[in-house]
């Protein structure tokens, strides 16, 4: 077969009109043959075309001119030139015909607010239970990129529920055709997501270069994010285990893990002035057998950890197991790169493999020691229940993915924690609100199987504590612009003596005096970059690392004119005095403006950067 389409023919000749499409999630979907095959189906509506996915990844949308001018030039930089899913596009547009179906477990957060098609499609499942959802809908065509290294093919980033599907074709439980696309711009990864030649049955060649894998860009820390990562850093005991998600805080963690690790005065001194004496430990000692890496994905962060010895701990000759991997254009490019016996140390395993302790439950338990399973939440309530996926109106913003596996491990393996990770506050609509709530419509875990909590504010160790005390602990690390409110309901509701007052320490937790803190220490250890923006790294440039901050402040203030006026009138008189806001213009186009609408742009971004 030369061509996708020509793949995408053979397949419904051979399989029949009714097609049940299996793509992995992420970045291991196959673009070009998953295109063909909804091309097809657009052309003949007799084709049914149902598709079982997870995590459709698309490049953001601008929402206005400002974004269109930052994220245009930048686009396949940031994100790879992977071919776009058709059949995403037509959700987008809302122009997908009946006989297309799309049902996702998991989704590109906040992505598909709104979109009816596809939050009335969702299919709630924990990441290990997405394998029977397939089989039990009749899947009868696997579609997944795969990577070669001239002679052996691997799954790459996707091993996750791929492994477990051939098994289930080989033993008859299933029946499919696997058709597989190499991708230049993919690893190979060696453990269980090495497969036989005999496992594919179609088999695409493609000539694209190395930069067609989907990509995510590093996002920006703030101060509270590199907070919560020294707290979290607090708890992961030298010779356990660890596991960490995608995102700002995951950075935060490897950072503080590091220095930790190489500069173990400073990391003590800045614990010391971040904790209470009720909540002080003993001095922290750097790593010396290191940590084994378990993790659902595999994060650009467990390579920093393993250049710094940290990451050091081997089970059965392997530093890491992941389930799939997701990252920046550097992370897959550093990945390629690696000599051989580096890379053999890092295994990619099916999710049963990570995500549960079923199996060789004795060894399982015998490597995963001193387990923290560190999972990042949207809201968490007083009595410790987790909202990481969906709104109490029941917009799914993203998946259970395999949180709830993972605290559920975290309760039977012996020594383990789940540490679930959130900022105390977020902006919304232009409004400072809390994360920490009394109550909310939606759980993702609930408060049953609560353990630890970490904001910027401290450490909640709630499992097996009374409700009182778990929610004196949750308002502790509470912003203190809503602990009397949250109190109060506390109170209302009978959960907490009437007389209780929060500590005089924790009524201080405001943005103000946690930079007050680090001021304090920072002053004396001036020549270190303690809280580096990008500590793991970044695809932006200088000059769009200088303009985030500023288009972040500009969408804050967008939704009160009120607000916007005064970021107006700051920039009015404001003129581009140093290198880094000439050089921000220019890479905005507002240099030399010519019309009232530049004018304007040009005006909210000095005013911004101001």
């Amino acid at each position: 077969m030369n061509t996708a389409r020509d793949i995408a023919h053979d397949i419904v000749k051979r399989v029949g009109k009714n097609i049940v499409l299996g793509l992995p999630l992420g970045a291991g979907k196959a673009p070009d043959i998953a295109n063909a095959l909804t091309q097809l189906a657009l052309e003949d509506e007799s084709i049914h075309l149902n598709i079982f996915t997870a995590l459709t990844l698309v490049k953001p949308k601008p929402k206005n001119e400002l974004q269109k001018r930052f994220l245009e030039p930048a686009a396949d930089r940031l994100f790879g030139r992977s071919p776009e899913l058709l059949y995403a596009q037509k959700l987008q547009r809302n122009e997908l015909p009946k006989n297309i179906e799309v049902n996702e477990f998991f989704l590109m957060s906040g992505q598909w607010i709104g979109c009816e098609r596809v939050q009335q499609n969702y299919i709630p499942a924990n990441y290990t239970h997405a394998l029977n959802v397939l089989i039990d809908k009749g899947l009868n065509v696997l579609a997944q990129s795969i990577s070669s290294d001239g002679e052996n093919y691997s799954l790459s980033c996707n091993p996750d529920i791929t492994v477990d599907l051939l098994k289930n074709r080989a033993s008859g439980n299933a029946d499919f055709v696997f058709a597989a696309e190499i991708n230049k711009g993919l690893p190979f990864m060696y453990g269980a997501a090495q497969i036989d030649t005999n496992e594919i049955d179609y088999l695409l060649q493609n000539n694209q270069d190395t930069n067609t894998v989907f990509s995510i860009p590093k996002t920006p820390l703030c101060q509270a994010d590199h907070i919560i990562g020294l707290h979290a850093a607090r708890l992961i005991k030298d010779g356990g285990t660890l596991q960490i998600g995608i995102g700002a805080i995951g950075d935060a963690i490897c950072h503080a893990l590091t220095l930790r690790q190489n500069n173990n005065e400073l990391f003590n001194a800045l614990i010391s002035q971040l904790t209470v004496d009720e909540t002080k430990t003993s001095r922290l000692l750097p790593y010396n057998e290191g940590l084994y890496a378990l993790s659902e994905m595999f994060v650009d962060g467990f390579l920093k950890l393993f250049e710094h010895r940290i990451l050091a701990r081997k089970v059965n000759g392997v530093l890491l197991h992941g389930g799939f991997f997701l990252g920046s254009q550097s992370f897959y490019k550093k990945l390629r790169s690696m000599p051989l016996e580096i890379r053999q140390l890092f295994h990619m395993m099916p999710v049963s493999f990570t995500n549960k302790l079923e199996g060789d439950v004795t060894n399982k338990i015998n490597q995963r020691r001193d387990a923290r399973f560190i999972n990042s939440a949207m809201m968490v309530t007083l009595r410790g229940a987790v909202i990481s996926d969906a709104l109490e109106n029941g917009q799914v913003i993203s998946g259970v993915g395999g949180q709830f596996d993972f605290v559920s491990q975290a309760f039977a393996l012996p020594g383990a924690r789940s540490i679930i990770t959130l900022n105390a506050t977020r902006i919304s609509k232009g409004k400072v609100v809390s994360n920490i709530v009394w109550n909310y419509g939606h759980q993702t875990v609930p408060w049953h199987l609560r353990d630890t909590v970490i904001t910027e504010y401290g450490i909640a160790d709630l499992r097996g504590k009374t409700e009182a005390e778990a929610i004196k602990a949750m308002l502790n690390i509470a912003d203190s612009r809503f602990q009397s409110k949250l109190l109060q309901q506390a109170k209302k509701a009978g959960k907490i003596e009437k007389s209780y007052q929060i500590p005089k320490f924790h009524q201080q937790n405001t943005p103000k005096f946690l930079t007050e803190q680090i001021d304090s220490i920072t002053t004396q250890y001036k020549e270190y970059d303690l809280f580096p923006k990008f500590p793991l790294g970044s695809d932006f440039t200088e000059v769009e690392e200088y303009l985030i901050p500023a288009l972040e402040i500009i969408k804050n203030n967008s939704h009160k004119k009120l607000d916007l006026l005064k970021l107006l009138i700051s920039g009015v008189m404001a003129q581009p005095t140093t290198k880094e806001q000439k050089e921000c213009l220019e890479r905005m186009q507002l240099s030399n403006v010519q019309t009232l609408k530049d004018r304007l742009y040009r005006i909210l971004l000095l005013g911004a950067m101001k």
